[in-house]
């Protein structure tokens, strides 16, 4: 699935909460489904109990996790009917709704965390979309595909084409993704904005962590992705 580019039906946090309502139970093979390693690291991150937003949620497996194992108060919006109506079989609150705009219409401090996992680069404005992730939420996670990652220095340097790996993984004329951005830009972007990265990780290609951390070289080179663990600096 795409979990990016959030459809442009309009969905504030009215529906939000009352799909609450509307909840089934998870399922047993739901609870016993595998999770992605690195989607596992960005459940891990969570906060037990929380108040938690997972903004292109796809089918719900990082939510599910999230409010199986740690208790979590779970909402989330996505792009697809079909990713929806999948989240909603499982118990899930999930609704349609758009990164770029509907963002807008939850309050300041609507969430402990909200979690955006590789969709800020198919985002209009991601510099808007991260602050408006900080402004609902005191924390948040974010992930994406590291463009500076080897394998796409390689395929650019050697091949002069534009880079696929297992995270970008359709052809330039295909891909959703408009904004490409490498670990060292989203850190700078972080700086800019004053805010705080608390955890950082450069991800291998198996979507475990590298040991590596921060912006460094080593993250910046051989991190396939990048994931975050972000918080806005008091006023």
């Amino acid at each position: 699935y795409y979990p990016g580019r959030l459809s442009r039906r309009r969905c504030g946090p009215t529906r939000a909460r009352a799909a609450v309502n509307n909840q089934t139970p998870v399922t047993a093979a739901a609870r016993a489904a595998p999770i992605r390693v690195d989607l596992q690291l960005i459940a891990d991150m969570g906060e037990p109990g929380c108040r938690l937003l997972d903004v292109g949620c796809g089918d719900g497996a990082p939510l599910r996790h999230l409010v199986q194992n740690k208790n979590v108060d779970g909402r989330g919006i996505e792009i697809s009917r079909e990713g929806v109506n999948a989240c909603v079989r499982e118990g899930l609150s999930v609704i349609q709704g758009d990164a770029d705009t509907d963002l807008a219409d939850y309050p300041d401090d609507a969430f402990d965390m909200v979690v955006l996992s590789q969709t800020l680069q198919a985002t209009h404005n991601p510099r808007l979309v991260l602050l408006q992730l900080l402004r609902i939420g005191r924390q948040a996670i974010v992930s994406f595909p590291n463009f500076a990652y080897w394998h796409c220095r390689l395929q650019l340097a050697f091949g002069g084409r534009m880079p696929v790996t297992e995270s970008l993984d359709n052809p330039w004329y295909a891909t959703p993704n408009i904004h490409f951005c490498t670990i060292r830009d989203f850190t700078r972007l972080c700086r800019d904005e004053a805010i705080t990265v608390e955890r950082s990780y450069g991800l291998k290609n198996d979507g475990s962590k590298g040991g590596f951390s921060g912006d460094g070289l080593f993250a910046n080179v051989l991190g396939e992705q990048g994931v975050f663990l972000l918080k806005r600096e008091p006023l």
